[in-house]
């Protein structure tokens, strides 16, 4: 982190955090923020379900959600990116305040409840992006929605021909009973239509699912399967979590999902358990509590395929993803791996 980038946070950090959030987005659009270009060598070059990415490091959805500030994001050392999410119609989201910053934790709370754009907007904005590495777009449901697994086939079918890749998010604990459809009936239901709306597409795209990590073993082995039948196309594990362990800060307490330091062991214990349950039949993206590269390493390590960041930004800056996927390709010359591909999965044994 550069010093103008240490005294950014700072000023940034003495703001409320969803204002916070929303300048930093606003030195992206108006090139204020670091942008080195891609990040990538031989060894940090990788294949995800058909996409070339210069490297394994990505944006996680939630900080872009309107894909507002694509362009200087594409040149900020990220492999690949998500936006979103996403639902069929413009909503606010949940009352403010509604994102809290627990600095002695290294966490963030959020309640934002998918505040968005709608998708008539996001749209044309993925369309207008410049060429480069891979864009998703993260699909949600409308709150009021009387059929809230219909919205992520509408957003599909109307987006997807504007993104490289697309993730059901039936995991995030702020929109009331969207998580009651990782069950394996309501889940199955959801996907058929949801790959119905990607079949349907001139040019089908990856359809990734992305799961809580507060799932019993038994939950997780229903996802696995179900997401093997639906023929998903890769698993990012995970979203928030509702658990409150070990916390200082004074926002502690607070409703919402819990991402940052404390979620790190809990999300790499799922993944390196749907590595075990899946055996290598579909990629998996591992993201919660990534803020060094040696967590990004043990996450690859763990099962995962590639690695998405988010909060870790919150206290480190943009420049965090520049800095792992460096770190990362020291890493693995270091271990003898010509590849990010060969040290998938080689050490699972610490999480499992």
């Amino acid at each position: 982190m550069t010093l103008t980038e240490r005294l950014a946070l700072a000023a940034l950090h003495r703001l409320d955090p969803e204002t916070a959030h929303g300048l930093s987005l606003k030195a992206l659009q108006w090139g204020l923020a670091p942008t080195p270009g891609p990040v990538t060598s031989p060894r940090l070059q990788t294949t995800l379900c058909g996409m070339s990415l210069p490297n394994p490091v990505g944006l996680a959805a939630g900080y872009d959600k309107n894909a507002e500030a694509l362009s200087p994001l594409m040149r900020a050392g990220f492999g690949f990116l998500e936006v979103g999410a996403a639902t069929p119609l413009a909503q606010p989201g949940n009352p403010k305040p509604r994102l809290f910053r627990l600095t002695e934790d290294r966490a963030a709370i959020n309640r934002f409840g998918f505040n968005n754009d709608g998708m008539e907007a996001i749209a044309p904005r993925l369309a207008a992006r410049p060429k480069g590495i891979p864009v998703g777009l993260n699909l949600g449901a409308n709150k009021t929605s009387s059929d809230k697994a219909a919205d992520f086939a509408r957003v599909l079918a109307h987006c997807g021909a504007y993104a490289d890749f697309v993730t059901v998010n039936v995991s995030s604990p702020n929109t009331e009973k969207l998580r009651d459809l990782q069950g394996k009936a309501a889940l199955s239901a959801l996907l058929a239509g949801v790959m119905e709306a990607r079949d349907a597409l001139t040019k089908p795209i990856p359809v990734f699912l992305k799961i809580a990590p507060d799932l019993s073993t038994d939950e997780l082995a229903e996802i696995a399967e179900t997401a093997l039948t639906a023929r998903i196309d890769a698993i990012i594990a995970t979203n928030t979590t509702l658990a409150r362990d070990g916390l200082q800060a004074q926002d502690r307490a607070q409703a919402g999902g819990l991402s940052g330091a404390p979620l790190f062991e809990k999300s790499t214990r799922v993944l390196a358990g749907l590595a075990k349950l899946t055996k290598g039949k579909l990629p998996l993206i591992g993201v919660g509590g990534i803020s060094t590269v040696d967590q990004a390493y043990a996450k690859i390590r763990a099962g995962a395929t590639a690695v998405q960041i988010y909060t870790g930004m919150v206290y480190h800056g943009l420049s965090l993803a520049a800095d792992i996927a460096d770190g990362l390709d020291s890493l693995l010359a270091r271990d003898g791996y010509a590849s990010v591909a060969e040290a998938v999965g080689t050490k699972p044994e610490p999480w499992l």
